[in-house]
């Protein structure tokens, strides 16, 4: 890890360690205050706002998959839904089945062993084993309500990953070895792929726009993104020495090498020898990928009890939020194409503000830092003026919309992954948080 990034937030670790807040001016004294504990947010109790989420996933969204996006009959799920569960076609596509598994199993796994959620993840993994390829394959990218294989197979790799991803959780939920040993397999046969110098040369084209540069055997955040977050949750539930390699090598590449200390910010693309590119795509920067792969990265220290990776996590979360942040209509944007010409994406994903919120309460449960309480409620009073479909007269919430979050009367898709995510997520945070009556976990010191 490159040392000018911790020491840049040492005053931050030590404000949360020792209860004093520190300043980058070693010139100066440092003010000794005691660190409350979190008993409250946005004017609320944290049992106030944990209820709001559990509503917010069992009273509201769950319902509407049942009713409407979830196969009962064929299994899997139909996400090109329109918001009053009309379906725009049946189709179902391999990113969706590989994410909903994981969602399914870990409801199963962490709030209620329904049966009913093992038998929705079950379905789906049917629909993924009868179109398993095989090693050093991929699966088809989509399929008609049957699973019958439409088109190609996605060759940047996502789908595979998401349905490892499943797998692994569904191992935990069934109590059986052989998917979790299958989501390894998947997942060390893509990494083989990743390396390869002609790995995705039209990365930038996809991302920055058509005629961006070609970048053969291109380093993609998103993948590490995707990676660290399946060797970490597998390694919490069983040691592989494999895997942790795997957790390691994510970390090394985001830290090390995607972080740009030009305008310390992440590239979102970089070389295949991981370093810097000479053009455009060096001013590439993906601010929501970012905050999603850091708040992953301090839940990777966490589980290895590394602070000095979960406090650079911390301050480069809070950076990439600063700079991401509207300032007009309020809410992150998730792209920057340039940084030095301010070049961005101007629409609001809610996969990129709900990451914010699963960061920012992160750091919260373990350092009680009042920064990241000020990016949480800010954040949080955001999301739920601009996205719940309520205040429209519908279920659920707004997938991605205009720089304002302008209502649409019909959407096509219904997403079944990040915003249960953080429901999930944030509502086991709260839990912890609660139990300890607001106090920081004190796993750092």
């Amino acid at each position: 890890m490159k040392r000018r990034s911790f020491i840049a937030i040492s005053g931050a670790a030590s404000a949360a360690l020792s209860g004093s807040v520190g300043c980058e001016n070693t010139e100066q004294k440092t003010v000794v205050i005691s660190v409350p504990s979190t008993t409250t947010l946005a004017g609320k109790k944290l049992s106030e706002i944990r209820e709001r989420y559990r509503y917010d996933l069992f009273d509201d969204f769950l319902p509407f998959l049942d009713a409407h996006v979830i196969d009962h009959e064929y299994g899997g799920f139909m996400c090109n839904t329109d918001r009053d569960g009309a379906h725009i076609t049946e189709n179902k596509r391999c990113w969706y089945e590989g994410r909903g598994v994981w969602v399914y199993s870990f409801l199963y796994n962490n709030f209620e062993p329904d049966p009913r959620y093992l038998d929705i993840a079950g379905k789906s993994v049917k629909i993924l084993e009868k179109n398993d390829p095989g090693r050093n394959k991929f699966w088809p990218e989509n399929y008609d309500r049957k699973g019958k294989p439409i088109g190609d197979p996605d060759m940047r790799g996502y789908g595979n990953l998401f349905v490892a991803n499943g797998y692994a959780e569904y191992a935990k939920a069934v109590k059986d070895d052989s998917y979790r040993d299958r989501a390894k397999e998947i997942m060390l046969d893509f990494i083989e792929y990743y390396d390869r110098p002609d790995y995705q040369p039209e990365a930038a084209q996809s991302s920055i726009r058509p005629e961006a540069p070609l970048i053969p055997g291109a380093r993609v955040q998103g993948v590490w993104m995707v990676l660290v977050r399946l060797s970490s949750q597998m390694l919490t539930y069983k040691p592989d020495n494999e895997i942790e390699a795997v957790a390691r090598r994510c970390v090394d590449a985001i830290v090390n090498h995607h972080f740009n200390p030009n305008f310390d910010l992440i590239n979102e693309i970089i070389n295949h020898d991981m370093s810097r590119p000479d053009n455009e795509i060096a001013q590439f920067v993906y601010p929501g990928h970012a905050m999603e792969t850091l708040w992953m990265l301090m839940y990777e220290a966490v589980r290895t009890k590394d602070k000095e990776l979960f406090f650079t996590a911390a301050e480069w979360f809070r950076r990439h939020f600063e700079v991401a942040w509207d300032d007009v209509y309020g809410g992150v944007f998730s792209g920057l194409k340039h940084v030095d010409n301010n070049e961005w994406m101007l629409s609001k994903a809610l996969w990129a503000q709900e990451e914010v919120l699963v960061g920012s309460l992160c750091i919260m449960e373990h350092t009680g830092e009042q920064w990241a309480k000020d990016i949480f409620e800010k954040m949080y009073a955001y999301v739920y003026d601009k996205f719940p479909l309520k205040q429209y007269g519908f279920p659920i919430w707004i997938l991605a919309a205009d720089r304002k979050v302008t209502f649409e009367r019909h959407y096509s898709r219904v997403g079944n992954f990040h915003h249960p995510r953080h429901l999930m997520l944030n509502m086991l945070a709260l839990d912890r948080m609660i139990e300890r009556k607001g106090k920081v976990s004190g796993l750092f010191g």
